[in-house]
């Protein structure tokens, strides 16, 4: 069944046709990669910048900058593009946001930003905020400009940042800046956590990342990338550091539990990106089922369309009203072609070796859950097969909870670590946290955010006690 547009007050998405038609692209690699907010050329650029308002001020923020989870003064930047300075225009923007060549690419801007663009009000377009931003940083970065601040005087303290994601990142970066002899640590051999590896190849491959852990390095950030944080090392970092960042992101996927779910063709979704961005295209068929409703479902159901997938259909056991998605990646889910199947839930997987058929019921609403939103109950007598020759599952990650069960004062809840998000303070004043393993997965934007929160807390705390000392 095709989905019709829904009215939980979203807008249509802009008619785009050079981001959607990716079926004339033969090579599948051209179509994973075709991206959803291209470069701009100079001229485009500054066409583009001059439509801006440039609302705003010392005393009233403009709506976009309002929006913007990290601050980064869109006007500001916006106004230095149009007066033909791009360089000067990245500063301010990786002035509030060390990701900010990532987040152009990989931002709901339809969301923040751009969704508030008074622009909008005016029955016109809104400045395309997230490509003129890209723009910006990819100009600079090609004059090789890094744009790093002068490394400051070192305040004599030490932080400890676990995990390379973008919250991590953000932390150790906004500490360098102060003064704060850190190290970063991840598990993996690469900086950037799930952007690397498991952010849609047509949001973002891989650039800019390099260049912006470049500037963490340029700044004096050491890494200790490939290394797993295990008991022991913990206990070190414990003894040698004056406080430890935990921005250690989400674990696994989660599953469904589904009979069959070991059957060929059954995929969970972040391997499944991960091995589109490694250039290992899954072998997907003709007919496949997406498991699930949030972003990460719509990202792989368009993969597939991408990868020659002939019906995409997603399945998801609540109503279009209650999806988690953000509504601009549905509208563009559609565009693309994929289907919708609302109040339908996975019972098994079927086949023999290899997946043949979900059999699904149907669902009706109860009462709201601790969610919130209403309950699906399933109906009785609604099983039905649906044949299909792909499953991939994408209904959310599990919390780490057994990297932190066993450090003291560090409270979880769901799984989840419990702190201020003002500041990452947990009960343990060595610890403080940020990201996804706080908010269970959010925006990239977001997670700097709480990163910048994070690393200003530890540095209201430790600047504190140099002064007691």
């Amino acid at each position: 069944m095709q989905a019709e547009p829904i009215s939980r007050g979203l807008r249509k998405a802009a008619p785009r046709p050079d981001l959607y038609e990716v079926s004339h692209l033969s090579d599948p690699w051209e179509a994973m990669t075709a991206e959803l907010k291209p470069p701009m050329s100079h001229q485009d650029a500054f066409l583009e910048a001059y439509r801006c308002l440039l609302c705003g001020g010392p005393l009233t923020p403009a709506p976009c900058m309002l929006a913007c989870p990290a601050k980064v003064d869109v006007p500001s930047f916006i106004g230095a593009i149009s007066v033909g300075q791009p360089v000067e225009a990245a500063e301010i923007i990786f002035d509030a946001n060390p990701l900010g060549g990532t987040c152009a690419r990989v931002c709901p801007t339809e969301e923040l930003c751009e969704g508030s663009c008074v622009l909008n009000s005016t029955h016109q377009r809104p400045v395309d905020i997230g490509r003129l931003q890209r723009y910006a940083i990819d100009q600079a970065f090609k004059e090789g400009d890094l744009m790093v601040p002068k490394r400051p005087q070192p305040n004599g303290s030490r932080v400890a940042v676990v995990g390379a994601g973008p919250a991590g990142i953000a932390g150790a970066f906004e500490l360098a800046k102060r003064g704060y002899k850190v190290t970063l640590f991840d598990s993996k051999p690469s900086t950037g956590g799930l952007v690397r590896s498991a952010i849609a190849p047509y949001r973002q491959l891989r650039d800019p990342l390099d260049q912006e852990t470049a500037r963490l390095w340029e700044l004096g950030v050491e890494f200790r990338l490939g290394t797993t944080i295990d008991k022991k090392l913990r206990k070190e970092l414990e003894s040698s550091y004056d406080a430890i960042l935990l921005a250690i992101g989400m674990g696994d996927d989660a599953t469904t539990g589904c009979e069959g779910n070991e059957l060929e063709g059954v995929f969970s979704s972040l391997p499944f990106i991960e091995r589109i961005k490694a250039t290992d295209l899954p072998n997907v068929k003709n007919k496949v089922a997406v498991i699930g409703a949030g972003n990460t479902a719509m990202d792989v159901a368009r993969e597939a369309v991408r990868l020659g997938a002939k019906e995409v259909t997603v399945l998801y056991r609540r109503s279009a009203e209650e999806m988690p998605a953000f509504p601009v990646e549905y509208e563009e889910a559609i565009e693309e072609g994929v289907h919708f199947a609302w109040l339908t839930n996975p019972v098994s997987y079927e086949g023999n070796g290899s997946v043949r058929a979900v059999r699904c019921s149907k669902m009706e609403l109860g009462e709201p859950d601790s969610s919130g939103r209403r309950r699906p109950v399933p109906v009785a007598g609604s099983e039905f097969l649906l044949e299909v020759d792909t499953v991939i599952e994408a209904i959310g990650q599990l919390p780490r909870k057994d990297f932190l069960a066993d450090i003291s004062g560090v409270e979880l809840e769901s799984g989840l670590i419990k702190a201020k998000t003002e500041t990452g303070e947990t009960g343990n004043p060595l610890y403080f946290a940020a990201g996804d393993a706080l908010n269970g997965g959010a925006t990239v934007v977001e997670a700097v955010k709480l990163g910048k929160a994070a690393a200003a807390g530890i540095d209201a705390k430790l600047s504190e006690l140099r002064k007691v000392k």
